[in-house]
Order: C-alpha cells, then structure tokens, then sequence
C-alpha cells in the first residue's frame, strides 16, 4: 500500500512537471499531459498497442535472461578463480568501454532482421554490467568466510554453494534492476531500425508522421515496460535472496 502510494505522489509531480513544460512550449510539442494520457489509454484498448508491447516486452525479457544466465557464471568464476580472471579481465576491461551500440549494424547483418539481432545487442550490453559487478562482488568476500567452511570440513562445493552463490546473487541482482533502464533504452534505439513492431517502432513512427499524442503513448508504454521489469527484478531478488531483508523484517 505504501509503494503504491509513493508511485501516485511521484507520478502526480511528474504530471505537474509535464504540465508546466506544456504549458510553456506552447502545448504543440509536448502536449498536455491528461491529453496524452487519455490518448495511451484508448490506445490500451486496442490490439495493435499491446502488439507493440508484447513485442518489446519478450525482446527485452529474451535479453535480460541470455545476459544473465551467460554473465553471472562467467563474473562467479572470474571472480573465485584467479587463474580464470587473470586470462579473462583484460578482455573484459579493454572491451567493456567500447560503446557495443555501434556494432547493431554487424549484429543486423550477422543474425539477421529479426528478434535475434535485437536479443544479443541488448544483452550484450546488459551482460557487461552483470558480468563485472558479480566479479567484483566475489573478489570482495572476506576469507574468514571460505576458512569457516574450510574449518568444519567443507569442500568445494559447499563453498559453492554456501559462500559463493549467497555472495554473489545480490550483485547480480543490484546490476540487474539497474540494467533494466539501460535495457529499455537500448531496446528503444535497437526497434528504431529494420523493424515494424515493438514500442520503439511505436515512437518513431508516430515521431515521423508528427502525431505527437500517439509518440507519446508509445513513450508511457515503454516507461511501464521500464517500471514493469524493475519491479519484477526487485521482487525477484527477495525471492531469491531472502536473507538479505530478514533484519529489516525483525
């Protein structure tokens, strides 16, 4: 109930804010905002729209799956393995600055017009942020922690599983509720070509023919496909990671 009411005062200072930006620009840019939200709920009335966001939501849910379950293994044993990371964290470190937007052009012509092309460019560039902050995650567990098991006779894989694994899930699960804005917007840039579906198509379709009402729907659209995978990496994590909100419950 709280955080249902914390999301109603922010979208009520964020409509106030739009309103005034209107208001100022004249109204034939921006528009009014109750004019923009009457226009994206009509729009949820029709099939076409949720077409759009179906297509973006599997798009961008495809991604964060391949980037996850491809990167946090991959920083888990970099991370616990110096042999690993020594081989390994130059690539990752020379390659991770490079802006991996700029190669959706190759992907295009490598894996085609389709999902898949959109799928790997977004998870690529999610993955590195999974990728490093696991890593880092894991090279920063005290030793003390790996002895105690050690101590009582433990073996790899209770370190695994009872050091390693625990250590690690909150990193992954912090970079990948941060991720979830960078996957948005790289999913609005990759729909913006050789596509005819998804909200990103939406926006630059509507943005083309000037209907600035119905871009801004497609914007509203993917601001809840934004907020829609936040909230359901946040509820994941404490599925997952229930003992990181045990003391805030006692």
């Amino acid at each position: 109930m709280k955080g249902m009411l914390r999301y109603a005062v922010v979208l009520l200072v964020l409509g106030l804010l739009w309103k005034g930006a209107a208001i100022a620009l004249g109204g034939r840019i921006l528009p009014d905002p109750l004019e923009a939200l009457s226009a994206f709920v009509q729009a949820a009335g029709t099939a076409a729209f949720w077409k759009h966001f179906g297509a973006s939501a599997w798009r961008v849910l495809a991604a964060m799956g391949l980037a996850w379950i491809t990167a946090f293994p991959l920083g888990l044993l970099m991370g616990s393995v110096r042999r690993v990371d020594a081989m390994l964290a130059p690539f990752v470190f020379l390659t991770y600055p490079i802006p991996k937007i700029v190669l959706l052009p190759v992907f295009l012509l490598v894996l085609g017009l389709g999902d898949a092309s959109k799928i790997v460019m977004i998870s690529l560039i999610l993955g590195y942020q999974i990728l490093v902050t696991t890593r880092d995650g894991v090279r920063a567990i005290h030793p003390r922690y790996f002895d105690s098991i050690r101590s009582i006779g433990g073996g790899k894989r209770h370190l695994l599983f009872d050091v390693l694994v625990p250590a690690a899930l909150p990193h992954g699960f912090t970079s990948l509720r941060l991720g979830t804005g960078v996957a948005v917007a790289v999913l609005f840039f990759v729909e913006s070509f050789a596509t005819t579906s998804g909200l990103g198509y939406l926006i630059m379709d509507a943005w083309g023919a000037m209907d600035y009402v119905r871009m801004f729907t497609g914007i509203i659209g993917m601001s809840l496909l934004g907020a829609a995978l936040y909230e359901a990496a946040d509820c994941l994590e404490k599925k997952v990671c229930r003992w990181m909100f045990l003391r805030k419950k006692s």
